[in-house]
């Protein structure tokens, strides 16, 4: 795609494809509306020159099938980055770069190790396996937000959301991990996105996205870029007019990440 030139008021959001990746533009668009500059790079171009990494104050790995999910969603993509290009990553996480990774991109992050994080060796103790009902699911469900409302949950992109509909598509979402794990995220705030109503891939705990211990690293099955617009929503006719004048909350989430990375880059500036 056509990169915007560059705009120094909007920190810059980089996303990173494989072949299979096929959610990029959306994200793009996403990023675009809530205020930053994207710029979608494909990871074998950012292998040659990884001097794009140091330059984000976003970055983004969107969904799809990266390379046709050969061996299990997200595992070739997930080995590629942590072969090649560990480092930089290692460093924008440690210099507090908000990170999304929508369901593909989610899984990616698990496989990866940088979700649930909390250790140097970006060890996988978690994953995303085959839905309980072994077919492709593809619908809007309804999420909350674990402690929103509360005193407020961890994860940054989630501020402000305590209930929400968002669409998900996959086959492999089902959330899975040891029960001491499961116990160790919810006590530190790291569950960040529950289903709501029902639980579309059986996924324990009804876990549909989890942060980092930061709140900045967040992976999630659901697509919020798919619902920046109140029209993007099924049954947006029946919809009040207060509802469809409001920010839709897969826009919030992704606008919560600019202004954090803005005033950080502010801050630091």
């Amino acid at each position: 795609m056509v990169q915007p030139a560059n705009t120094p008021d909007r920190p810059i959001a980089l996303l990173i494809r494989a072949p299979g990746t096929n959610c990029d533009r959306e994200m793009a668009h996403a990023f675009d509306l809530a205020g930053a500059e994207p710029r979608t790079v494909h990871v074998d171009r950012l292998i040659a020159d990884p001097a794009a990494l140091a330059d984000a104050a976003l970055i983004g790995i969107p969904g799809g099938f990266s390379y046709g999910d050969d061996i299990a969603a997200g595992r070739v993509f997930a080995h590629r980055l942590a072969r090649k290009l560990a480092d930089p990553l290692a460093a924008a996480v440690e210099r507090g770069v908000p990170i999304i990774g929508v369901c593909n991109g989610f899984q990616v992050l698990v496989k990866l190790g940088l979700l649930p994080g909390g250790d140097a060796e970006w060890s996988q103790r978690v994953t995303l396996i085959d839905n309980a009902l072994p077919r492709f699911v593809d619908r809007w469900v309804s999420c909350v937000v674990p402690g929103e409302g509360q005193g407020g949950g961890k994860c940054v992109w989630t501020r402000g959301i305590e209930r929400c509909e968002l669409p998900i598509a996959h086959g492999e979402g089902r959330f899975a991990a040891p029960t001491d794990v499961l116990d160790q995220l919810a006590a530190n705030g790291q569950i960040a996105l529950r289903y709501a109503d029902d639980n579309p891939n059986g996924s324990a705990r009804h876990v549909a996205g989890i942060c980092d211990p930061t709140g900045l690293v967040f992976g999630l099955m659901p697509h919020p870029e798919r619902y920046t617009d109140p029209l993007q929503h099924p049954t947006w006719t029946r919809l009040c007019e207060a509802h469809l004048a409001a920010e839709t909350p897969g826009l919030t989430m992704f606008r919560n990440a600019v202004e954090h990375a803005a005033s950080a880059r502010v801050a630091v500036g």
